[in-house]
This record gives structure tokens, C-alpha cells and sequence, in this order.
């Protein structure tokens, strides 16, 4: 958080409060659109089991409330992360980055996030499940959070953290450097990276998400069954839910919930950028002279 407060900071300090803004909605517009498809791959990433019920369309929003907290500084803190990435590297400003580098920023931008991520998606996986196995132990997420607190301590609210950033990290690496490629593949000859259109840049961050979630999956089916799993069985963490993961289902079961992924990572990460875009338009339109 104190990373978080000091991009809020910064941003108003060289009046980038547009971008900060506009981070803001652009995780908001992301999250609504990816969490049906979560729900789903929550479920199939669970081992199968009897007692699960449909919940109708109202379970496809379940757990929602935890990532929305989360998602405004999480897309603030990620972005950060991923600009003060750069700029650890940059000699100077206009010091052009090659794609190595820029994966280097990303994943400096995965380690950033986790903090905010890990607790989210332990409350969220855990009320998923809940829901689709018919059990009624939490009734909400800060009720989750309480128990869960209550139970195992902040070790238990950050249950999973190492996986997450196995996720995160590479994946994040992946998605920026992907992101910064396709804009330069997209750019006309003799234009700016800045003058691409919008159709462009949905276009490339649609894609960047599908790089991303190539990477993500293995480590985030790991992480799901590890943060759902009951207190003590998996005494050695990821190694264990590996080992058992391979022996009862086989290499492919790292892949669990692949379509449900790839079918929401385009539109998903294009609903990102065009939040941003909107954004940008409405606070040009609203304040054009700050």
C-alpha cells in the first residue's frame, strides 16, 4: 500500500491524475468482463467432487465484491510497477527500451501487485467454491476474510502469495512486452507508437492478455487448488499440490479451464484499453484546460 500512495503522489505531483483515473476505470471495466469467465475456471480448476449445485446467473458474480476493492489500486500499483521498471532501467527518458527490458518491467509490475492480489482471490476462490459445493460457512467476503483471519492469522489471508507471484510475475513480463510489440508491428511507417487507434490498441492488448494467460495458467491452477485447500494438506506448498495434481490427472490438468481462459483474455484485456480510452476522452471533454 505504501507503493500505492506514493504513485497516487507522483501522479498528482505532474498532474498525470488523468492517468491514475483512468487506471481506475480501465480495472473496473476489466473486472466485470473477466469475472464470469473466473467463476468458471475457478470451477474446473477445483478437483471434481459430488455436492455441487448451479447457482444461475447470480452465481457467475460470485466473490465478486473482493477483487472490485482490489482492482482500482491494483491497476494503479501494476502500472506503476511496470513504469518504474522502465525507468530503473532508462539512462535517460527517451532511452528506447528493448523487449527483454520491458519484460523486466512487467514482471517488477507482477511483484507489485501481489500484496494486493493474493488476499483477494483467497477470499474470492474460497466463496466460489462455496457456492458451487452447496456449503454456507461464509455469507459474505468480509465475513470470509474474518473467519479466515480468525482461523489461520494473516498467514491465512495470504495463503498462496508464492504462487501468485509464479503467476503474476512472468505473466506480467510476458503481457507488457507483448503489449509494447504489437503496438510497434502496428504502427504505420513515419507514425508515432502515440497515434495508433483505438481498434489497434484493443487489438493489441486482446492479444497481450492472451500471452498473458498462457503463462498464468499452470501456476494459477496450482494456486487455486492450493488456496482452497483445507489447513495442513499440502504441508510443502506448490510441490505437493503439483505431485498430486500430475498423479491423479495427468500433465494436461495444469491446463484446466484453457478455453474459459482464452475465450475471456481478448475481450477482457480489450475492455481494459477501452476503458482507458474512455476515460481519456471524458476527462479531456470535462477539464480541457487542466
Amino acid at each position: 500500500m505504501k507503493a500505492y500512495a506514493a504513485y497516487c503522489q507522483i501522479a498528482f505531483r505532474n498532474r498525470s491524475y488523468f492517468q491514475f483515473f483512468q487506471q481506475c476505470v480501465r480495472g473496473q471495466v476489466f473486472l466485470i468482463n473477466v469475472e464470469v469467465f473466473c467463476y468458471l475456471k475457478a470451477l474446473l480448476s477445483w478437483k471434481r467432487g459430488k455436492g455441487r449445485k448451479l447457482q444461475g446467473i447470480t452465481g457467475l458474480y460470485r466473490g465478486m465484491a473482493a477483487p472490485i476493492i482490489g482492482v482500482t489500486p491494483m491497476f494503479a500499483v501494476c502500472f506503476f510497477g511496470f513504469g518504474l521498471g522502465k525507468k530503473l532501467q532508462q539512462k535517460c527518458p527517451e532511452d528506447v527500451l528493448s523487449y527483454p527490458q520491458l519484460f523486466a518491467a512487467g514482471m517488477l509490475s507482477g511483484v507489485f501487485t501481489t500484496g494486493i492480489m493474493t488476499p483477494g482471490e483467497r477470499i474470492k476462490c474460497l466463496l466460489q467454491i462455496q457456492a458451487s459445493s452447496g456449503d454456507t460457512k461464509y455469507t459474505g467476503p468480509l465475513d470470509c476474510a474474518k473467519k479466515v483471519y480468525q482461523e489461520s492469522g494473516i498467514r491465512g489471508i495470504y495463503k498462496g502469495t508464492v504462487l501468485t507471484l509464479m503467476r503474476d510475475v512472468p505473466a506480467s513480463g510476458m503481457y507488457f512486452m507483448t503489449y509494447e510489440w504489437l503496438k510497434n508491428i502496428f504502427t504505420p511507417e513515419g507514425k508515432s507508437v502515440n497515434e495508433l487507434s483505438v481498434p489497434r490498441i484493443l487489438v493489441a492488448g486482446g492479444i497481450a492478455g492472451i500471452f498473458n494467460w498462457a503463462v498464468a495458467i499452470p501456476p494459477d491452477v496450482l494456486k487455486s487448488r492450493f488456496q482452497t485447500a483445507p489447513p495442513g494438506k499440502y504441508p510443502n506448498g506448490f510441490k505437493d499440490v503439483l505431485r498430486e495434481l500430475i498423479r491423479d490427472e495427468g500433465v494436461t490438468s495444469l491446463y484446466k479451464g484453457f478455453n474459459a481462459v482464452m475465450i475471456r483474455a481478448f475481450p477482457a484485456n480489450a475492455a481494459c484499453f477501452l476503458g482507458f480510452e474512455v476515460a481519456m476522452k471524458f476527462l479531456n471533454w470535462a477539464t480541457p484546460n487542466l
